[in-house]
């Protein structure tokens, strides 16, 4: 399936004003806006975190799966797609994130 089609099976995301990624030493490593080009994004994430608890290695697996063909594109480009590239980390190191939501 394309992202565009796996993006709408997803929860909404109208309360989200901003998405937080905090580390393992409860430092604010990303913040992701619910804006134009990054919605998206925040609605993976945003669904990943409460499947998973977190952004884990299991749900950074699964967020590959949902990015589709950009996820193709961000091996081919790393630094074209960050959000991707993090999961990608995330896989690589076995370092996730705690996810704090802002409302809006």
């Amino acid at each position: 399936m394309a992202f565009a089609d796996n993006l709408q099976s997803l929860p909404a995301i109208d309360h989200i004003a901003e998405l937080q990624l905090i580390d393992a030493d409860g430092q604010l490593a990303a913040s992701i806006p619910n804006a134009p080009g990054k919605a998206g994004s925040v609605r993976v994430y945003n669904a990943l975190a409460a499947k998973h608890g977190g952004i884990n290695v299991a749900a950074a697996e699964e967020g590959l799966q949902i990015f589709a063909e950009h996820t193709d594109d961000a091996k081919a480009r790393p630094g074209a797609h960050p959000n991707i590239d993090r999961l990608l980390e995330v896989i690589a190191s076995g370092k996730g994130y705690t996810v704090k939501l802002v409302s809006a």
